[in-house]
């Protein structure tokens, strides 16, 4: 790791972001799968909070510091397909912040999860005698839309949680780069641009 300094990235706002986030979000997915009459209210409020959570990661990209603001995380494709080509060497990728692909993937993420929160607003669950906040101002035709959208989205994004844990052990196993710890103590090994 000799062309790599380790550096202060991820900033205390943003590390506790990511974690209440992915803790929202994985009960919630198991409150939604697992559903009854006790879980429904929980379900909801955890809504609400993914909801407020993804507001706030909208201003804190706009706003915050520069390894997380939207502007840094565009790539051009030529950019994306250079990353990609480095991908099986067995090296750290040594990126200040996210790599091209791992920016996709939090657009990518921060939609779908805005989505699925938002479609939460406008449905019934018929089983238990509860809607979502906005149900009275939709058809019952986009409701149920809404509805099959949220069940459908649920999934997806499960995909996506696994699809960022798989991730995250490759990296770790075979490219050699940690990359649970910097999101726990902020520090990330980067590439010195100075040696190149």
């Amino acid at each position: 790791m000799k062309d790599l300094k380790n550096e202060k990235i991820w900033d205390p706002v943003t590390r506790v972001w990511h974690w209440v986030l992915a803790l929202a979000v994985t009960i919630n997915w198991g409150l939604g799968e697992f559903m009854d009459f006790d879980t429904i209210t929980w379900h909801f409020y955890l809504g609400y909070l993914i909801l407020g959570l993804i507001g706030f990661r909208i201003i804190w990209g706009l706003f915050g510091p520069a390894p997380i603001r939207f502007i840094n995380l565009l790539s051009t494709p030529k950019v994306i397909w250079d990353y990609v080509k480095t991908i099986p060497k067995r090296s750290p990728s040594g990126t200040p912040g996210h790599n091209p692909l791992g920016s996709l993937w939090i657009f990518a993420i921060l939609l779908l999860l805005t989505a699925q929160a938002t479609s939460g607003l406008f449905i019934e669950s018929e089983d238990f005698w509860e809607n979502g906040p906005l149900f009275d101002y939709v058809s019952q035709d986009t409701s149920d839309m809404l509805y099959n959208w949220h069940y459908d989205l649920s999934n997806i994004i499960l995909g996506m949680v696994i699809l960022h844990v798989c991730v995250i052990l490759f990296y770790l196993i075979w490219k050699k780069e940690n990359l649970i710890k910097p999101m726990i103590n902020g520090r990330k090994w980067i590439r010195d641009n100075k040696n190149h």
